[in-house]
């Protein structure tokens, strides 16, 4: 493991342990090179997932960037932060067993919909917005009345 400090690849774990989440090991590490101290995190990846976008491109899925956009309709939202990284983790152990290496972005979409529904109707809709590129509150208005029946 490469040092974020001084970029030596001389370091050594002190201390390991299951995450919060327990999805992943946390450890401790230290550089011989520099002596600072640092945190990886090591998960479990059971295939190598890309993403193809609506445009036709494919892209390596990037957690971190599924969460940053769950967390961006979660603003403000009265929603602890472990709800995140529980819907991240669980959509991509989805991802990885349902058996395909390809997930289009829309799969990856309405996963999201799906979760963010039960969880926050305001991040639904938040979400909803972007995901289905609403133009208008007409938009607005439809996906509402679609709450209301369902």
């Amino acid at each position: 493991m490469r040092c974020p400090f001084c970029g030596s690849e001389d370091t050594q774990v002190k201390d390991s342990r299951p995450a919060d989440d327990g999805t992943s090991i946390r450890r401790r590490r230290v550089c011989n090179g520099c002596g600072e101290r640092f945190t990886t995190f090591e998960r479990v990846q059971l295939r190598e997932l890309t993403v193809v976008k609506t445009d036709g491109r494919r892209v390596p899925f990037d957690r971190d960037k599924l969460g940053r956009s769950i967390r961006v309709a979660l603003r403000k939202r009265p929603v602890e932060e472990g709800a995140v990284d529980r819907i991240v983790n669980s959509l991509q152990r989805r991802l990885e067993t349902d058996g395909d290496s390809e997930v289009t972005s829309k799969q990856i979409g309405r996963m999201v919909l799906e979760r963010l529904k039960e969880l926050d109707q305001v991040a639904y809709v938040r979400f909803a917005s972007v995901y289905e590129n609403f133009r208008e509150a007409k938009d607005f208005q439809d996906l509402l009345g679609s709450l209301d029946n369902g």
